[in-house]
C-alpha cells in the first residue's frame, strides 16, 4: 500500500479551495487482506469470502467490503490531518471491487468555511478500482484551524467589514 506522500504537519491548515489530499494507492486487494478485514469486522458475508457463492450471486468472483473501501477513505484524510481534527466522514457506495483490484483514493478540498473561532474544510473524496470505475464517492469536514482574524476571512454577519469586493470564505 502506497502511503500519504509526507507532509509538515501544518499543511492541511493552509487548505484552501482546491487543495488536494495526497493520493492513497492499494496496488493490489489480496485475499488475505479481504480474510483479515472480514476476521476484524466480522463481516463474514460469502460474496467476499467464496467464489462459487458470489458466481452464484451474478458476480465474477468474491469482492472487496465496501467498509474496507471506506476505512481507506478514513485513513486518507487521517494522514492528511490529525485524526482529532476529523469532524465527520460520510461515504456512498457505487459499484464493487474484484478481489486481486487496485484501488486509489483521491480528496479535493472544495470549500473552506468560518466557524465560531475556526475554519472547516470540506472534502470530496473519492475511491476507484484499477479500471477507473467510482466504487465510493464521500464528503468529510475537517477543522483547519482557527479563522483568520482578518477583515477578508471575516463571517458574514461578524462585527468586522470587509472591503468592497471581498466575500467571505
Amino acid at each position: 500500500m502506497t502511503a500519504p506522500a509526507d507532509l509538515a504537519a501544518e499543511t492541511f491548515t493552509m487548505a484552501r479551495p482546491g487543495t488536494e489530499l495526497p493520493t492513497l494507492t492499494v496496488p493490489e486487494v489480496t485475499d488475505g487482506t479481504v480474510v483479515r478485514y472480514a476476521l476484524a469486522s466480522r463481516d463474514d458475508n460469502p460474496l467476499h469470502l467464496d467464489a462459487a457463492a458470489a458466481r452464484e450471486a451474478g458476480l465474477p468472483g468474491t469482492i472487496v467490503h465496501g467498509m474496507y473501501a471506506m476505512a481507506l477513505l478514513g485513513r486518507l484524510v487521517t494522514g492528511w490531518a490529525p485524526q482529532p481534527r476529523l469532524i465527520s466522514l460520510k461515504a456512498s457506495f457505487v459499484a464493487s471491487v474484484p478481489v486481486g483490484d487496485s484501488m486509489t483514493c483521491t480528496g479535493t478540498v472544495t470549500d473552506v468555511v468560518g466557524t465560531g473561532g475556526g475554519r472547516h474544510a470540506h472534502v470530496r473524496l473519492a475511491v476507484r478500482r484499477g479500471d477507473g470505475v467510482l466504487v465510493v464517492r464521500g464528503r468529510a469536514v475537517v477543522a483547519v484551524g482557527e479563522h483568520p482574524a482578518t477583515a477578508a476571512d471575516a463571517l458574514p454577519g461578524s462585527a468586522v467589514e470587509r472591503p468592497p469586493g471581498r466575500s467571505a470564505l
